[in-house]
């Protein structure tokens, strides 16, 4: 039901209800000066007043992020105790709704995917952030198939009080296992896009389960492979696929780029050998290797420890 359709929030009125998120409800809007289309993120009336300050901080923030592949936000407040965000109206909507669950996803595509979403994330951890709450549906499509992360809402600054965050920030389905430790790092969002990943070229998830199951998963079991899933998918993908799915951060990759390098070269038969973490056993590629390989191509929740 769209019971707030027609309620004014700063200079906006909602029209019709989007979705509905674990924190927020998020609304088709328009700016009353301009008619401009938008989208509104509603958070609960029930916020404290220090949730309300920390969301005054970071919105404050989000606003100062400029990137490609960054849902921008262009306004915030709290009106009638309700804090909101005004963002862009991204016209195809959630990358779930096109590619959704059971459903793979051509590793063409899978490879500009990650291309874009790993652009965002690259420039979100040179400015000591993380996405904390990575899934497809904070993936939006735009217009010519652009990508843009969203629901930054829960992204925070790197530091030591990082260590004492809830790990119920985040979905369990796609959060490392330094997240259920409730230590979250950069090397969370590599896990995070490596599940997305396994899920669009397997259509599955390689975890599933009640909350104590992904936890129990996340922490001790190894992710089947993907051939399981899909025979003909190449091994040097696999295991790119596989290392960013590694349960210690420090033997993922070096960055978040780093694995979308790897994958581009993979997805394109080139052995990205190079790139792996080098205390890591060399995977076996020769029957998979193209000449020119040194080119790169341009383009809930469980107690803590």
């Amino acid at each position: 039901m769209d019971e707030r359709a027609g309620q004014q929030f700063g200079n906006y009125r909602l029209i019709r209800l989007l979705g509905l998120g674990r924190f927020s409800e998020v609304y088709l809007g328009e700016q009353l000066s301009s008619l401009t289309l938008v989208a509104l993120k509603l958070l609960p009336r029930s916020l404290s007043a220090r949730a309300k300050a920390r969301f005054l901080t970071e919105a404050a923030l989000l606003q100062r992020l400029d990137h490609p592949h960054i849902l921008p936000v262009h306004a915030w407040g709290i009106e009638r105790g309700v804090a909101f965000l005004v963002m862009d109206y991204a016209h195809k909507g959630m990358m779930r709704a096109l590619h959704p669950e059971g459903q793979k996803v051509p590793l063409a595509a899978v490879v500009a995917y990650v291309q874009q979403a790993a652009s965002a994330l690259a420039y979100l951890h040179k400015q000591h952030l993380i996405h904390r709450d990575l899934k497809p549906e904070n993936l939006l499509l735009h217009r010519q198939n652009q990508l843009l992360l969203s629901d930054l809402g829960l992204t925070l600054l790197v530091s030591q009080s990082t260590a004492s965050i809830s790990a119920l920030e985040g979905s369990l389905g796609y959060m490392a296992p330094e997240q259920f430790r409730g230590k979250p790092q950069l090397a969370s969002d590599q896990y995070a896009l490596g599940i997305i990943v396994y899920e669009w070229l397997c259509g599955t998830r390689p975890f599933h389960g009640t909350m104590a199951e992904l936890c129990h998963a996340h922490l001790s079991l190894q992710p089947s492979p993907l051939s399981q899933h899909v025979t003909q998918i190449s091994p040097l993908v696999e295991q790119v696929v596989l290392t960013a799915l590694r349960k210690d951060p420090g033997e993922r990759f070096a960055d978040i780029d780093t694995f979308a390098m790897a994958l581009t070269l993979a997805a394109q038969g080139l052995s990205p050998a190079h790139l792996f973490p080098s205390f890591l056993p060399q995977p076996r590629f020769q029957h998979h290797l193209k000449a020119g390989a040194e080119h790169l191509p341009h383009f809930p929740i469980c107690l803590r420890d």
